[in-house]
């Protein structure tokens, strides 16, 4: 005979299914969480820090691990190449992260079809012609100016004064042999053909999508009264574009800071600062730092700025002190960043010694050579990070990712 369920019974059943029920919600739920924190520590940065990586260093080893950390993140060698028009040259460029489709649509200004192509010489920056800056589609965003007839530069000079808050620059060609030149309102001749660039990405960012749109209108203003038809990318694509390679250099974005300070409550005298800085080669700059540069080639290699934030003056170095001072090393500006390092820690030793003062990290521990030769492995990781993207320390490329 079968006994009657008594609602107390019933109650406890329905309570004993909707526990286990709970037990494996909260599980699936904890397991997709996990998964979550898994995936965003592999994810690249979303933004690019403005900060920039400086060494603090507890011990050698842990010098050693960091530059480790730094070559693991910025190695994305396998990443497949970017799909791009079919005359445009094949570049050596990993692209940024991800593969971001780049489908090339016409920006037209007349009534044709899409054209899907954007003519960059594959000879572009080996002319001795026309040395200095050069096109770079993997960098920039390009558009084409397909004439009617040839043009001078002088009609497009109103475009030579937009501002869209990053670099644009104006390229022509004689004829289609040629490689490219660049642009200004007081370039003689005339072009047959002409292209248009904006830097997708610098130390400032992305170029957002409202940049990009704002360069496909300033192109299609200058190309109609020429006449001409303007073809390129997308906005979409591009500005995708510029997201993905502003998080590849953030990850390949180094630079190495040695501080030479004084203990306190001692400081050092403004002037006597100076005197030293310029005996060393270096030499007071607008932007409130002391610069040294190559003799050669004219480039800074490494700087010399407040430990507090204030910028040096002449004024000020003549009335104030200062507890200490930064050595630093922008290693993606500089061609050969090892070398520029070693250089750099000798100059910084001598001056720390010439002062009476210190050559500590950035958490004021004293720098011995053990803990240099650390410093000088990140360097040599961040070199070879920025190699693994092909992206050559110093070069043209560099210098435009990594500016302001």
């Amino acid at each position: 005979m079968t006994l009657p369920i008594s609602h107390l019974q019933l109650g406890l059943i329905v309570a004993g299914v909707l526990l286990v029920l709970g037990v494996i919600g909260y599980n699936a739920w904890q397991e997709r969480r996990v998964r979550r924190r898994i995936a965003s520590a592999f994810r690249p940065n979303e933004e690019r820090e403005s900060a920039r990586v400086e060494p603090t260093l507890g011990s050698r080893g842990d010098a050693e691990e960091a530059a480790a950390v730094r070559t693991m993140r910025a190695a994305p060698a396998a990443t497949p190449a970017l799909p791009r028009a079919a005359d445009v040259p094949e570049s050596s460029f990993v692209p940024p992260m991800e593969v971001i489709e780049h489908d090339v649509t016409a920006a037209s200004s007349g009534n044709g079809p899409p054209v899907a192509t954007i003519h960059v010489a594959a000879d572009a920056g080996t002319d001795t012609q026309y040395s200095g800056v050069q096109p770079d589609p993997d960098i920039e965003s390009v558009l084409t100016l397909e004439l009617d007839g040839p043009v001078a530069a002088g009609a497009l000079a109103a475009a030579f004064k937009a501002h869209l808050g990053k670099p644009l620059h104006w390229f022509g060609r004689r004829d289609g042999g040629a490689p490219w030149q660049l642009l200004t309102a007081e370039t003689p001749g005339t072009f047959v053909e002409v292209i248009a660039t904006m830097l997708l990405a610098d130390r400032n960012g992305a170029a957002s999508k409202n940049q990009v749109e704002a360069f496909q209108r300033l192109v299609l203003d200058v190309a109609t009264p020429l006449p001409a038809r303007v073809t390129g990318p997308d906005v979409e694509s591009e500005a995708n574009r510029a997201e993905s390679l502003d998080r590849l250099c953030a990850d390949v974005d180094v630079q190495i800071g040695l501080t030479v300070v004084k203990p306190e409550p001692n400081a050092i005298p403004g002037t006597r600062l100076r005197g030293v800085a310029e005996a060393s080669g270096f030499r007071l700059a607008s932007g409130g730092r002391f610069e040294y540069t190559h003799e050669d080639t004219g480039t800074v290699e490494y700087f010399l700025q407040n430990v507090r934030n204030d910028p040096f003056t002449a004024d000020s170095l003549r009335l104030t002190t200062t507890p200490g001072v930064v050595f630093v090393l922008d290693v993606p500006r500089v061609a050969d960043p090892v070398r520029t390092f070693d250089r750099m820690k000798l100059i910084a030793k001598r001056m720390a010694t010439t002062l009476n003062a210190e050559l500590v990290d950035d958490n004021r521990r004293a720098l011995d050579d053990a803990a240099l030769s650390g410093i000088r492995a990140q360097v040599e990781a961040a070199t070879l990070a920025l190699k693994r993207v092909h992206i050559e320390p110093g070069s043209a490329r560099a210098l435009a990712l990594f500016g302001a």
